[in-house]
């Protein structure tokens, strides 16, 4: 049986425990490299519009803050889910990671909604260069905030199920950094792909 830590959180109360958050550290280390090569990609085709439509024609910034305000409330609602965690409530555990998850959910709406507004407008991934680095960045965005979505879905069953152990206090603690890490990409997203082309 693991030892067991008492005098530490309880998601790194057990070695497997910390060795499996190193683990995903280097994981997100990864995933830095994916997203850095997608911004690097759109940085250098940002311009090239091929007659298509430019970035002041398509985006409307209302529609883009509603997007931001939603995911980066998400992660301060992730947060306060980590804090019921440290504090054994599990019932507030549950509670603000369902809030978190319905705000993301809300996040991936709007955002499908603003890329069937970008088709209608003729603004497709065929379109030009610029589209297509755009719709490549956004869209692996968007499908790793809905994964997290069901990874986080199927870590509250389980909360739900089994109360809270170091397993599933690991299990929780290391989806809230991958939300986290999300929340950090959306605001490059939103400072160089969006603000910084409609200021």
């Amino acid at each position: 049986m693991a030892k067991v830590d008492t005098s530490l959180p309880l998601e790194y109360q057990t070695e497997q425990n910390r060795l499996n958050i190193l683990g995903f550290w280097i994981f997100l280390g990864a995933e830095i490299v994916l997203f850095a090569s997608l911004f690097a990609a759109h940085g250098s085709l940002k311009d090239n519009f091929a007659g298509g439509p430019t970035p002041d024609e398509l985006f409307v910034l209302k529609d883009v803050m509603i997007e931001t305000l939603l995911l980066l409330t998400s992660s301060f609602t992730c947060g306060v889910a980590i804090w019921h965690m440290r504090r054994h409530n599990l019932k507030g555990l549950i509670t603000w990671m369902i809030i978190t998850l319905l705000l993301g959910a809300g996040f991936v709406f709007f955002e499908v909604n603003e890329f069937i507004h970008y088709v209608h407008e003729g603004a497709t991934m065929q379109t030009s260069a610029f589209l297509s680095s755009f719709f490549v960045l956004l869209g692996t965005h968007g499908l790793h905030v809905s994964v997290g979505i069901g990874w986080a879905i199927s870590i509250i069953i389980q909360l739900a199920r089994r109360g809270l152990t170091p397993t599933t206090a690991r299990k929780t603690f290391i989806i809230s950094l991958y939300w986290h890490f999300l929340d950090v990409v959306w605001i490059f997203i939103f400072t160089f792909v969006y603000l910084a082309r409609m200021v």
